[in-house]
């Protein structure tokens, strides 16, 4: 069947409330946003606040328990697998990684065949040697035009180790490999890492290009640049009324409640022994001083203690997420 011309080659994406829950606590949760075919959209946020899982999430590689998400009409998570047909990876550690010992050519040729064995059409299979090959090497030229990766300029061309290669060369061949598919969406981790202010100009330079095409792209970073569609991942969506408890006191309001409320016993201790000798008072005043200051301290001591478990529960859920998907 063939594609209408119509139709956007990318795929739209929408989020609302959307999360990710491991076995030790949410990886991420009440991400919303909508993207049109297209669109260049930057995963923002932190280290360990769930980018790389909102990626894999996006792109049908984990399961998200909250919420609701579409790609290209496709929803997740009830029809991940639609969604991973159309969508291709590039970089992310850990689950899309270059070999280093393989060289740019090997790298090619094998996307090449994985993508014939895989994601061709028994049409496609079928048709003579000379005709395969021809289309494979249409698709690898289209690939590396589209990810500016001029092979003649490598140390020893396509015969270059990946372990050689500069990391904007590397990122520029994940892409390649990544578009060999032609996917609606690209999704790539850690865009601007280990990158120059002028390497990290030319990267996104490429994902506008990219997008400029027509294809979607999802691309983790630890800053935006200004005309991506920004998604925040350190941005949590609040917890519904029926569900909060009490919020905490800050410091300021910790500490201020029992002197408000010591200050009124001292009051009513001074009227109620007026008559009681000058010495007895000073103890008094110095008993009060010093529980005021025990109080104070363990109020702001427990709001540390909390605040920390709470970061490391987020990291170990985000952790424990991620580490199912690379079993998976």
């Amino acid at each position: 069947m063939e594609a209408n011309p119509d139709e956007p080659h990318g795929a739209a994406v929408v989020a609302d409330g959307f999360g990710l829950k491991g076995p030790r606590g949410w990886a991420f949760r009440g991400i919303g946003f909508e993207a049109e075919p297209g669109s260049l959209v930057a995963i923002e946020g932190p280290s360990g606040t769930g980018r790389t899982c909102l990626l894999l999430a996006l792109t049908g590689r984990m399961k998200a328990q909250e919420g609701h998400a579409e790609v290209a009409g496709h929803p997740l998570p009830r029809r991940m697998a639609a969604v991973r047909r159309i969508s291709a990876l590039g970089p992310v550690p850990g689950v899309s990684d270059l070999d280093p010992a393989f060289t740019v050519a090997e790298h090619l040729r094998e996307r090449t065949l994985l993508q014939r064995r895989f994601d061709g059409s028994l049409k496609a299979l079928l048709r003579r040697p000379a005709e395969r090959s021809a289309d494979a090497r249409a698709r690898i030229d289209e690939a590396l035009a589209a990810a500016g990766l001029d092979l003649s300029t490598l140390p020893k061309g396509d015969r270059t180790s990946v372990r050689d290669l500069e990391r904007l060369e590397a990122l520029r061949l994940s892409i390649a490999l990544a578009l060999i598919g032609r996917p609606r969406l690209l999704a790539l981790d850690d865009t601007d890492l280990k990158l120059s202010d002028a390497d990290r100009a030319e990267a996104w330079a490429l994902l506008r290009s990219v997008a400029a095409s027509g294809i979607t792209v999802l691309a983790v970073c630890s800053e935006a640049p200004e005309d991506a569609l920004r998604v925040s991942t350190a941005t949590r969506t609040p917890v519904a009324p029926a569900e909060k408890s009490p919020a905490p006191k800050s410091p300021a309001e910790a500490a201020e409640a029992p002197e408000a409320t010591e200050a009124t016993e001292a009051t009513e201790a001074t009227e109620a022994t007026e008559a009681e000798p000058t010495a007895a008072g000073d103890d008094t005043a110095t008993t009060a001083n010093t529980e005021k200051t025990a109080h104070t301290a363990n109020t702001e001591q427990t709001e540390e203690t909390a605040q920390t478990e709470k970061t490391a529960h987020t990291e170990k859920g985000e952790a424990d997420a991620l580490a199912e998907a690379g079993r998976a």
